[in-house]
């Protein structure tokens, strides 16, 4: 199994490597605790919040810039192949991502926090007012990606059928969610940092 051919294989390769550093670091630390499910949920959490995050990104400030850019030179290649080969494989990561990181994020406050604390963090209650401010900014990003996102991107790719006026609604409002996902990561980011890193606030 050659990582560098595939990305199956390279994410392969880097669970496999996941596993092994964590050995390594936890012999050499002397650690007795074993494998925890709340540190692997945790690092789920974060590592597939990188993929979702990094692809709201790369939308936001290269394709769409891109993709306009390719729209108004006339003598260009134009952005057929993006749409084509690129766009849907972005967006498979991006809405499954997105889903990972929620679930894992719901799972990870209920076990590190105790049964029931979800609720407790969606109600902002004292003491998980930074981390249910994370929480609901991450779910209406969720709900932008399912909802507003990817039923519009399937009418701007051809993936469903729709007029030329339903396309042009569709990129409208395919643009304006993603943009408001791309502004509210900010704040989410900073209240998922400033929970676990005691930000005084």
């Amino acid at each position: 199994m050659n990582p560098f051919t595939s990305v199956r294989n390279a994410l392969i390769t880097a669970f496999i490597l996941v596993g092994v550093v964590s050995f390594v670091l936890s012999q050499a630390l002397g650690s007795t605790a074993g494998f925890q499910h709340t540190i692997a949920v945790r690092w789920l959490h974060i590592a597939s919040g990188v993929m979702w995050i990094g692809l709201l990104y790369y939308f936001n400030v290269v394709q769409t810039p891109g993709m306009a850019d390719a729209a108004a030179d006339k003598g260009g290649p134009g952005g057929a192949g993006v749409n084509k080969y690129i766009a849907p494989r972005a967006l498979w990561w991006f809405r499954w991502a997105a889903v990972l990181t929620w679930l894992t994020g719901v799972y990870y406050i209920e076990t590190f926090y105790g049964s029931g604390a979800i609720l407790k963090v969606l109600g902002l209650q004292q003491g998980f007012l930074v981390i249910g401010t994370g929480a609901w900014l991450g779910t209406i990003m969720l709900f932008n990606v399912w909802v507003l996102i990817w039923p519009n991107q399937k009418k701007i790719l051809g993936l469903k059928p729709a007029t030329d006026e339903e396309k042009a609604k569709a990129r409208k409002v395919a643009l304006y969610a993603s943009r408001t996902n791309f502004i509210l990561s900010l704040p989410m980011l900073l209240c998922m940092m400033g929970q676990m890193h005691g930000l005084p606030f």
